[in-house]
């Protein structure tokens, strides 16, 4: 720390026989940058090892710290745990548990912090991927829950463009329903059940959604294209698979001129993590059939 004095505006006392003076003194000091926490540490780790696609690495990182009360380091190893678990070569059984462990490491981290945007946007997405291991039913169910909490991230953080891009997917995949889906849904929300419906208020707002949502294709659909185009707004070329999806939307819409310019973006985006060479892969695959159709 660096000070300067100032002497000024000098004023004298007595006592007795002696005098003395106390001069006013004025100290400015620099600021002296705080130092990190343990957990400041922890998680500038984390986003060093995430950006640079160290998978392993960074799930063995955080893993280390899975008993925290920071809820900013368990929502990024709930994130690890899931990106473990997407790995080809991660075994069906080691899938499964992971994908649950995600799901249970990121409600921890809700509970500790409801205000926190990544916490919602993350939870909804590890309910979703475990809804693969519990039956339709049980996933429609959990859909309107997912919804919910993509909604809250939005709210919470508006210049998240995976989340409005996730909101997106969320409209896509059931305008997208079957029809043996449709009815399952149709009968998941017709009689209010004590575990899923706390009200009959919570059982009006579904139905709302389901009548928005789910069962109207046209609507959803173009729902979805609003999410996609905003998201792409909010943070331009920020993930192949928001092409991928602006192109199979407007492929769905017949726009052919609009899918094809969106589905070659997404195939000529940078591929470093799985999930983007698969992205690529199913942009080629869709532009060969849209190419031999024009």
């Amino acid at each position: 720390m660096i000070c300067r004095i100032e002497y000024k505006n000098p004023i004298l006392f007595c006592e007795g026989q002696r005098s003395f003076e106390v001069k006013k003194v004025k100290v400015e000091t620099e600021p002296v940058a705080s130092v990190p926490s343990p957990d400041d540490l922890i998680i500038e780790e984390a986003d060093k090892l995430y950006h640079s696609y160290e998978i392993l690495p960074l799930y063995n990182h955080l893993i280390q710290h899975k008993d925290t009360n920071n809820e900013d380091i368990l929502w990024r190893l709930a994130r690890a745990t899931r990106d473990v678990a997407n790995i080809g070569s991660t075994s069906p059984d080691d899938k499964k548990r992971l994908t649950y462990e995600a799901l249970e490491c990121v409600k921890r981290a809700l509970d500790i912090n409801s205000t926190n945007y990544a916490c919602h946007k993350w939870y909804a997405i590890c309910l979703s991927d475990v809804g693969d291991y519990e039956g339709v039913k049980q996933k429609i169910s959990n859909a309107f829950i997912i919804r919910e909490h993509f909604e809250k991230a939005i709210e919470l953080n508006p210049k998240d463009a995976t989340s409005v891009h996730l909101l997106g997917l969320w409209c896509f995949t059931f305008a997208d329903m079957p029809w043996y889906q449709s009815k399952i849904a149709a009968v998941v929300f017709a009689t209010p059940q004590p575990h899923h419906i706390r009200s009959s208020f919570r059982l009006l707002h579904i139905l709302k959604y389901t009548l928005c949502y789910s069962f109207s294709y046209f609507t959803g659909k173009l729902a979805a294209l609003e999410k996609f185009l905003k998201a792409e707004e909010i943070d331009p070329n920020f993930y192949s698979k928001n092409f991928l999806m602006i192109g199979k939307t407007y492929l769905k819409q017949g726009n052919t001129k609009m899918a094809l310019l969106y589905l070659t973006k997404a195939r000529d985006a940078p591929a470093r993590k799985e999930e983007e060479y698969q992205t690529r892969k199913e942009a080629i695959e869709i532009l060969k059939g849209v190419k031999v159709k024009s």
